[in-house]
């Protein structure tokens, strides 16, 4: 599984990159914080494939990066290979970047 770091995304952010963010938290999770990505929650993930680019870079976000790592691994069984985990979550991200986000 690849993954990404909270640094690599701003960057990517940052330089306009060509990627999809996708969120598999809960929706009252993502309404306390967000990265804004596509919210595609983890149970929902297997019927929305739909929702996931196939052709340019993705990278999948939770809380930790647990959910996200899981969604991956069932994405990538499903023949995705252009996605990336990224590692340590919204919560990593707030602690890099943003220390006044609210999380829980």
């Amino acid at each position: 599984m690849k993954s990404i770091t909270v640094t690599e995304l701003k960057s990517w952010m940052d330089s306009n990159e060509d990627f999809q963010l996708i969120d598999v938290r809960e929706p009252y999770e993502n309404d306390i914080c967000t990265l804004n990505g596509v919210l595609i929650p983890m149970n929902n993930v297997p019927a929305e494939f739909g929702q996931i680019d196939q052709n340019k870079k993705v990278v999948v976000h939770c809380r930790s990066g647990k959910r996200s790592a899981q969604a991956v691994m069932l994405l990538e069984q499903e023949g995705f290979t252009n996605l990336s985990n990224l590692q340590g979550g919204i919560l990593a991200w707030k602690d890099a970047f943003d220390p006044e986000m609210e999380v829980y």
